[in-house]
């Protein structure tokens, strides 16, 4: 029976760069790894640009802990919003988009539970992980690392 009740964890950044420009950067999953401090590496299965319904094979990596996972783009909305389920977990991850009034984006960083989490996965969680609240507060603190680096990326 998954865990169920996972709070939400979510980070928010403004971004001095259009939606459009934002959108481009973020809707690529493949570029994940140039920012996310656990992603060492993403592929979209059968290649070609990310897009509704995109099955991806992520590669993460904490210290020596090495793990794929398996997703799919489950909403892909153009300069709005990208989210992908994680099959082995449940979890749902997604980047929201949002114009300023001056131009600019805030971008939201995500992470449901909408399902709960996965027996195996709060077990492994539990065993290398130091527990699904440590975990989930690594996560979060990960997801600012992420936004800033995708800040640097679009402002540039």
């Amino acid at each position: 029976m998954p865990l169920d009740n996972v709070p939400t964890i979510e980070e928010s950044i403004d971004i001095d760069a259009p939606p459009a420009k934002v959108w481009a950067l973020v809707s690529e999953l493949k570029n994940m790894p140039r920012w996310s401090p656990q992603t060492a590496k993403s592929f979209v299965r059968g290649g070609g640009p990310t897009k509704a319904d995109s099955r991806l094979i992520n590669i993460n990596r904490r210290g020596f802990l090495v793990w794929p996972t398996n997703s799919k783009v489950v909403r892909f909305e153009p300069e709005q919003e990208i989210a992908w389920r994680i099959k082995d977990n449940y979890m749902v991850w997604s980047y929201t988009l949002e114009p300023t009034a001056a131009g600019g984006t805030t971008l939201t960083s995500r992470r449901e539970a909408p399902e709960g989490i996965s027996d195996i996965s709060v077990r492994l969680t539990k065993l290398a992980m130091g527990g699904v609240d440590n975990f989930a507060a690594e996560l979060k603190r990960d997801m600012a690392t992420t936004l800033t680096k995708i800040k640097a990326d679009a402002e540039r």
